[in-house]
């Protein structure tokens, strides 16, 4: 792990981790909100679940995310890859939910403020995964000189 993602991974994935721990014990009312929101949003993945099931595995999803996060030995391509999915999910409810928007259908209403922040989320994960790609290929690079170098008498 690059020493430049450990405050953004720490920061998200402390985040994102406890609040999976704090839906593991969700009751049925909090159970049956949750899987609103996510079956209105997302009809065809959720409408058909159960909603203490629904609240179970969104609690160890985002367990899941936050451990990726927070372990050092997860490169930032997978991290990244994975808290970018899991923050296009949250923008994907504010944008399809039209309360959490103004009539302009972008801009946060009063009850859409607390999802429509989840935008870093997005931004954090497309920079640890950028960062990933872009890391993984200049080694790539390198290692594809060595090699040729190594190889070809000429390249000296």
């Amino acid at each position: 792990m690059s020493l430049t993602h450990i405050p953004i991974r720490v920061a998200t994935g402390a985040f994102i981790l406890n609040s999976g721990i704090s839906k593991l014990g969700a009751d049925e009312g909090t159970a049956q909100f949750l899987h609103g929101a996510a079956a209105a949003t997302y009809p065809a993945l959720f409408k058909d679940m159960e909603a203490t099931k629904f609240a179970r595995v969104l609690a160890l999803s985002e367990i899941g995310v936050g451990a990726a996060l927070l372990a050092p030995m997860v490169p930032a391509t997978v991290a990244g890859a994975a808290l970018t999915g899991f923050g296009a999910s949250l923008i994907g409810m504010y944008l399809k939910t039209p309360s959490m928007t103004l009539d302009d259908g972008i801009r946060p209403s009063q009850e859409g403020t607390a999802v429509a922040k989840d935008v870093w989320l997005v931004g954090a994960g497309l920079t640890l995964l950028t960062q990933g790609i872009t890391s993984a290929a200049k080694s790539g690079a390198k290692t594809s000189k060595r090699a040729l170098r190594k190889a070809s008498p000429l390249a000296r």
